[in-house]
């Protein structure tokens, strides 16, 4: 048996070999032209020589080795010295899976507010009730790109934020004290810079343009001061979670390799479409994940902190309403007289954000932004989509059955700031059994008011409703008893949208009248 195997897989590789060969020349040094001249100049010392690469497309010839000479120079080892932080409560260990990475490097819990939490609540439910630990990224050292001559680095939030001591290896063996320009938690995008010229740079390409099934190439630096490469596939792209909520990076197969994390992943023509990000989880399900940031979300955080920050403190000013949304399916678009599912559907808004400055309110439906049509709540996480911080933008909404045009002011905002139980009685509309909320409820929750549910029956079990959720408002107007519920419910017709939180996440459920 091992004599057939080596016999079939010496012949799958004559045959790789042999069609790899019949490729002109000319297609490797569009990808790598230095690598045809013996007598170029080392890319460490001086700049990339800027040549056109062909477009990523199906025809193209996949050759990854031509990208990693040519770019791995461009592709730096980070390593952070992070404070300590104070002891609390044990922490359960990093999942056995979890590799050891260079010395120095740990795993760090993801904040509640990364996308990357948002999506692995949804994927792995025992986070909401506490029943696992958070998933964790690895902190402390990782990769990073150049991508401008003068020494202005990429990487991920999670390997530099909170050091103030940051070193920068190259592959020529030369080290850089780094500064960290500023970080941003919520895109994961951190923008670093060292005090040099002349240095290799990558080519970024466009990440609107990724697909599933594509083919993609992810470069790391060691403390080997040589590139670690992994190859794969794109798995997902952007999408909308169950919850509404957003999650804007595309998913990857790419091997298990924390080195890598906070380095470029390279699409076939040898562009950068993405940051790699490893993420480790503790169920069997998900052992680790290979996430990418779009590059053009990482452009654009990258041009906004260094144009609005100065140090490591300083936050980023997103191009972002403070709002949250999700997709409209077609018993919400009934519910809210739509012509068709389509547009955001708000379903929490911020305190003190553009948002709600600007009137917008839980049940408006956005359908265009400027002059972009919006179709899904993804669309909003669209970076070509948004309007710069500091601009003006009209928004047109459908609100109670009308179409409506607001200008919401984009301007840079600071951090937004955020009695008994009565008699309990069913509500014959919708099946429920609630009671407004308590001054410890209010509290845990994190809610000025709404209504508990208390049981579950008729039309309310069927879209889900569950004891224990928070009822907040009936198609599009907040409710503060059950009185006011009652009443709306009776108005509604056959179709009612309910706004309700469960576990800190809202969303709008459809509730069938009969």
């Amino acid at each position: 048996m091992f004599h057939s195997t080596l016999s079939r897989t010496w012949l799958c590789t004559a045959v790789t070999t042999a069609c790899l060969a019949g490729y002109p020349h000319a297609n490797a040094e569009a990808i790598a032209p230095h690598a045809a001249a013996a007598s170029a100049p080392s890319p460490a010392s001086a700049p990339v020589k800027e040549k056109r690469t062909a477009p990523a497309n199906a025809n193209a010839p996949l050759d990854f080795p031509a990208i990693v000479e040519r770019y791995g120079p461009a592709v730096v080892n980070i390593r952070a010295i992070l404070p300590e932080k104070p002891l609390a409560a044990p922490t359960p260990p990093a999942p056995a899976a979890a590799p050891a990475a260079a010395s120095g490097a740990s795993s760090e819990a993801i904040d509640g507010d990364d996308p990357l939490f948002a999506f692995f609540r949804q994927a792995m439910p025992q986070l909401q009730d506490g029943q696992s630990s958070s998933p964790r990224a690895m902190s402390g050292v990782g990769s990073g790109f150049i991508v401008s001559p003068n020494g202005l680095i990429l990487t991920t939030a999670h390997v530099v934020d909170g050091s103030d001591d940051v070193t920068v290896r190259l592959t020529d063996r030369r080290e850089f004290k780094a500064k960290v320009v500023a970080v941003d938690g919520p895109s994961d995008v951190a923008v670093i810079q060292i005090e040099a010229t002349k240095l290799p740079v990558v080519k970024l390409g466009d990440s609107t343009r990724v697909r599933v099934g594509e083919q993609v190439l992810t470069i790391g630096s060691p403390d080997s001061y040589q590139n670690t490469v992994t190859a794969g596939i794109v798995s997902a792209t952007s999408r909308t979670l169950s919850d509404g909520t957003t999650f804007p990076f595309f998913q990857t197969n790419g091997a298990l390799n924390p080195d890598n994390s906070g380095g470029p992943v390279f699409n076939r023509a040898g562009e950068v479409v993405g940051i790699h990000v490893q993420v480790y989880a503790d169920g069997d399900r998900f052992q680790s994940l290979t996430f990418a940031i779009p590059i053009a979300m990482a452009n654009k955080v990258r041009a906004q902190l260094q144009a609005q920050s100065k140090s490591q403190d300083a936050d980023a000013a997103h191009g972002a309403f403070g709002m949250q949304v999700q997709d409209v399916d077609p018993g919400l678009a009934g519910a809210f007289g739509l012509p068709r599912a389509a547009g955001a559907l708000v379903i929490a808004v911020e305190p003190g954000s553009p948002a709600a400055t600007s009137k917008l309110k839980p049940g408006d439906v956005i359908v265009q932004i400027g002059d972009k049509p919006v179709e899904h709540a993804a669309d909003l996480a669209d970076p070509d989509a948004l309007p710069q911080t500091g601009s003006k933008v009209p928004v047109k909404l459908i609100r109670n059955r009308k179409q409506v045009t607001i200008m919401v002011n984009l301007a840079a905002s600071a951090q937004y700031a955020s009695t008994g139980v009565s008699d309990v009685g069913p509500l014959d509309h919708l099946g429920l059994s609630m009671h407004p909320l308590t001054d410890d409820e209010r509290r845990t929750t994190g809610l000025a008011e709404g209504l508990m549910v208390e049981d579950v029956s008729g039309a309310a079990g069927p879209a889900g409703i569950k004891p224990g959720d928070v009822v907040l408002s009936l198609n599009g107007t907040l409710v503060a008893s059950q009185d006011e519920l009652a009443a709306l419910a009776a108005k509604a017709g056959k179709k009612a949208a309910l706004l309700i939180q469960r576990n800190h996440a809202r969303s709008f459920v459809t509730v069938d009248l009969k």
